[in-house]
């Protein structure tokens, strides 16, 4: 018997316009009826996550930031789990050939949120999402200075695909790579990635696992539908592990349960054949 429901937002709970289907927001207030809680699980701050959450009238948690933050749909924080600021900084270090690629993601209550150095923002994969966040980010004359002030909860990276893919694979290889996390998301018919650099042991999994463990549930109980590989810890923590038909090859290599795309219900089919055992 299912009693969480992990759902990722972007390419599984929104259509591929980034619209929320009336399909999905039904099928998760039905699942909400039957007695499943339901956890939005994502690579989005909570800022950026809250307005999607807002267009579900049922109670739900957010797991934001790849796992490093957890809090309530009004705002307050359950789990933090943040990267140190050493940390950071070397990271930072090593990768100034990517000033124009990068900014860190606090959990702070101002405009201070998102901070980078030179990112250009006008770029065709970057300018929706700045007019979506600009109130949050702010722009500094050092980055390092900035995290001297406090611990962050991830670096950020984006960029085309080949080279964020190299950028992953260097991080992993640092001197510093035990005390980071590197999570990559891919959207190749854009030919843009997301690197996100967090503490040590923090995914979408572990912080899944914790937050289960905390209701008294087991991974027998935890469904999961994604579509990328930064969803790869949460598929494989949880009993039930769905992808959606627009996952990524790699995802869909791996063998998990599949579904149809966000174009065509996916995740409510998946939701009533799985959790509400509706064929």
């Amino acid at each position: 018997m299912i009693r969480l429901l992990a759902v990722d937002i972007d390419g599984t709970l929104l259509d591929s316009r980034g619209r929320l289907p009336g399909a999905h927001h039904d099928a998760l207030v039905e699942a909400v009826a039957a007695g499943i809680d339901i956890a939005l699980v994502t690579g989005r701050s909570f800022h950026f996550a809250r307005p999607i959450a807002d267009l579900l009238p049922i109670p739900l948690t957010l797991v934001v930031n790849n796992g490093a933050v957890v809090k309530r749909k009004t705002g307050e924080t359950e789990i933090r789990h943040l990267l140190a600021r050493e940390a950071a900084q070397m990271v930072l270090a090593e990768t100034r050939h990517l000033e124009d690629s990068v900014a860190v993601v606090f959990d702070r209550p101002d405009e201070r949120q998102i901070v980078f150095e030179r990112m250009d923002w006008s770029h065709p994969n970057r300018r929706g999402y700045y007019e979506k966040n600009k109130a949050f980010i702010a722009q500094t004359a050092a980055l390092v200075s900035e995290i001297l002030v406090d611990d962050p909860i991830q670096v950020m990276f984006n960029g085309s695909v080949a080279p964020m893919r190299a950028l992953a694979q260097a991080l992993r290889s640092l001197p510093v790579a035990d005390r980071i996390a590197v999570a990559i998301t891919e959207y190749e018919s854009r030919d843009f990635s997301l690197v996100d650099v967090n503490a040590a042991g923090c995914s979408k999994g572990t912080t899944l696992a914790r937050w289960a463990r905390s209701r008294g549930l087991t991974r027998h109980e935890v469904m999961a539908v994604g579509d990328n590989l930064n969803d790869v810890d949460m598929l494989d923590f949880a009993g039930i592990a769905v992808v959606m038909g627009n996952a990524t090859a790699a995802l869909k290599s791996r063998g998990y349960s599949l579904t149809g795309t966000n174009d065509e219900d996916g995740l409510a089919d998946a939701i009533r054949r799985y959790a509400l055992n509706r064929g």
